[in-house]
């Protein structure tokens, strides 16, 4: 274990961490560690501020003026430029609604509406599971459409585009292994075979820069509920470049994407725009919650974030394998910081219980089947001696073999992303 920082190295680099600040307007429990914000962020007081003002002075008071008087209407295209500042879009690309899962729906169809001669969609094997099920549902209601799938029908995703393909789907950054993806080369391989690319960002948003106009990307979703610390369920988002917007056509057609909403015309008619991504009614609390959480990234500078979060996922790294290293944890993320996001995953034959054990003991990451054990690393609330603690607590539990205990293996009825 020599050449391993010490505690007081660790200390020295919290206190001279530029974002050590940011982590007093978060929310969180004492004697927790919270490596999990890869799957839900902390909550922010900003958050809570902004529900408690829509909530007790616009809903209790203005009733239904408020769609007017708080400007509720207007939120998904407000919210989805202050978020497109984050994923590199200028305004009028993105806007905010409805879940990730819907909003592939949408994109896939919308894409496929580009492609009309093309009956194929390319995505990854080991995509998380909603990317692709909604890929299957597209497909079912496609005569000939297919859906082929790397790992599966070839070993890599380029492999498998071709004349035939209308549209990938592909995520930035796998949420198994944190492994990130060359977004422009890969946006130019689509786009030379003829076809159309959709990215998924629900592992990358808040966790790094994005540049999806200096890539050239088509079409892009996400979520907010993860780095973004949005809120169980925060709504998702789309982003469309803006030399599509005048011909996307999508199936989900709403009065909120309707040209004139209030005009309660018996026909539809597509509205404008990023608006035409826009489906039913919004849910103005949780976009609310949203907007305190997005406030906060006006003070934030990215690229001080995706430096420390290489930093925080480098030093988790060094210290299990120093400390834990013989007890058969495997790496699965690579090494490379600047190819992988913000999360370090080790595989373990007993990784459900041992993280069972962890999590009881204030070390919060979670677990994915069959083996995987995930680490995420949120630059603006988890430091350096964040990670020294848990690498301690995960070296006790191994060592004693705490992770042995009977009730450690009930599994869980519940899982999350």
């Amino acid at each position: 274990m020599t050449g391993i920082p010490d505690l007081a190295a660790i200390k020295a680099m919290d206190a001279a961490d530029p974002l050590r600040a940011m982590r007093d307007r978060f929310v969180l429990p004492q004697g927790v560690i919270y490596l999990d914000g890869n799957s839900l962020g902390a909550a922010s007081r900003a958050a809570f501020d902004e529900l408690h003002k829509a909530a007790t002075e616009e809903w209790s008071h203005d009733l239904i003026r408020a769609w007017n008087t708080a400007g509720w209407f207007n939120m998904p295209l407000e919210l989805g430029d202050q978020l497109g500042r984050l994923i590199g879009a200028a305004a009028g690309q993105t806007v905010v609604c409805d879940t990730t899962s819907v909003n592939i729906y949408k994109l896939l169809h919308a894409a496929m509406a580009m492609r009309p001669e093309r009956q194929v969609i390319v995505a990854e094997g080991d995509s998380f599971p909603t990317d692709l099920y909604m890929a299957e549902g597209v497909v079912s209601t496609r005569k000939d459409t297919l859906l082929r799938l790397s790992g599966i029908d070839a070993p890599t995703i380029e492999e498998l585009i071709d004349e035939r393909t209308a549209v990938v789907l592909v995520n930035h950054v796998n949420y198994k292994s944190g492994e990130l993806r060359d977004m422009p080369a890969l946006t130019r391989r689509a786009q030379e075979a003829g076809a159309m690319i959709v990215w998924d960002l629900c592992h990358t948003a808040g966790a790094m820069s994005v540049e999806l106009d200096k890539a050239n990307a088509d079409f892009a979703v996400g979520c907010t509920y993860k780095y973004l610390n949005g809120g169980p369920g925060a709504p998702a988002f789309i982003y469309a470049a803006e030399r599509h917007l005048s011909d996307i056509q999508q199936p989900l057609t709403g009065w909120w994407g309707h040209a004139r909403p209030f005009a309660f015309e018996p026909g539809y008619a597509a509205g404008t725009g990023i608006r035409r991504f826009l489906c039913g009614t919004q849910p103005v609390l949780s976009m609310r919650t949203l907007k305190g959480a997005l406030d906060i990234w006006n003070d934030v500078d990215m690229t001080a974030v995706r430096k420390k979060s290489i930093a925080l996922a480098d030093l988790f790294i060094e210290l299990v394998e120093a400390k834990c290293g013989t007890y058969g944890l495997t790496l699965e993320s690579t090494r490379d910081g600047e190819k992988r996001g913000s999360q370090i995953s080790f595989m373990h034959e007993h990784g459900y219980q041992i993280m069972r054990a962890l999590i009881e003991r204030g070390v919060i990451g979670d677990f994915r089947a069959p083996s995987t054990m995930r680490f995420g690393f949120t630059p603006l609330y988890v430091g350096y001696a964040d990670v020294w603690q848990a690498v301690e607590v995960l070296e006790d539990i191994l060592r004693t073999g705490a992770w042995k205990e009977a009730r450690f293996a009930i599994k869980a009825a519940v899982t999350r992303d």
